[in-house]
């Protein structure tokens, strides 16, 4: 017979940096999980990552071991990372504080499709382009309908 999850954890922890402390230990200490064994496993999975933030589902089971999986960057952060900003503009769309090019969103949104829901890559990019201009974020020379 199959375990069965007792509770389902969703965090973001930066790659590679997952320590007891908090934040992660006084989210899943309470759990009642071998910190040091999760944390040990994150940083190993996630050693190719590093300086990315990773989203993580962790499943507890009701003999206190867990099993977990590893997601894709939020959008924000990889469209921060491309423009080459620390953080989105304040006024969302009514206020620019970057630019990145459809080279730059088609690769995001090729990283992010597993985790989006879309089935291919233009509508993915669609998806991307929508939370870029929201951050203040502009894509050069990319219109929605060029999508399509």
């Amino acid at each position: 017979m199959a375990k069965e999850a007792v509770k389902k954890i969703k965090l973001q922890i930066p790659a590679g940096k997952a320590t007891p402390a908090p934040p992660v230990g006084t989210v899943l200490g309470p759990a009642g999980i071998n910190l040091q064994e999760f944390c040990t496993k994150f940083n190993d999975a996630t050693r190719d990552k590093m300086g990315d933030i990773v989203p993580v589902e962790i499943s507890l089971y009701d003999d206190r071991t867990f099993d977990f999986v590893l997601k894709t960057a939020p959008a924000g952060f990889l469209i921060k990372k491309a423009a080459k900003i620390q953080k989105g503009g304040t006024k969302g769309s009514k206020e620019t504080v970057a630019t990145i090019s459809v080279d730059d969103l088609r690769s995001i949104a090729e990283t992010k499709l597993p985790d989006l829901n879309a089935y291919d890559v233009e509508s993915a990019m669609k998806i991307i382009e929508g939370t870029a201009r929201n951050m203040g974020v502009t894509v050069e020379g990319y219109k929605a309908d060029d999508a399509e």
